[in-house]
């Protein structure tokens, strides 16, 4: 048994010559990062020990995001800051359209749900 294989990881594909695994990180990360590129989205808002882990120098890419994988279908949960003055329906369809779009071209898995908690609100700027 592959010691890399675990719960948090799940097999894409399976070949003659070999298989493709993708931990669950992976697919959380790439949500994340799709979320972030949408206008109007500030920042994923992780929890109070990933902020604090991030101020020492630890930065997790994925904070903010987590996706369940069963069966190659996937549950996206993620938690944005929104920047103020952003209509908030809008801007979450179009996040919700880009995560959806980012993980099944770049995994294959097909995505079911993509939810979105506002978790706060950017005045900064």
């Amino acid at each position: 048994m592959d010691k890399d294989m675990n719960k948090n990881t799940f097999v894409l594909e399976e070949e003659t010559i070999g298989s493709v695994k993708i931990a669950d990180d992976v697919v959380a990360m790439i949500a994340a990062l799709a979320a972030t590129e949408v206008e109007g989205v500030a920042a994923m808002s992780g929890n109070v020990t990933g902020e604090l882990l991030s101020r020492v120098g630890v930065k997790n890419a994925a904070k903010g995001a987590r996706v369940e994988v069963f069966q190659k279908k996937v549950k996206v949960d993620l938690a944005i800051t929104m920047e103020y003055g952003f209509n908030i329906p809008a801007t979450c369809q179009r996040a919700q359209a880009k995560v959806k779009n980012a993980v099944e071209n770049m995994t294959g898995l097909e995505v079911t749900d993509v939810n979105i908690r506002i978790a706060g609100i950017n005045v900064s700027k």
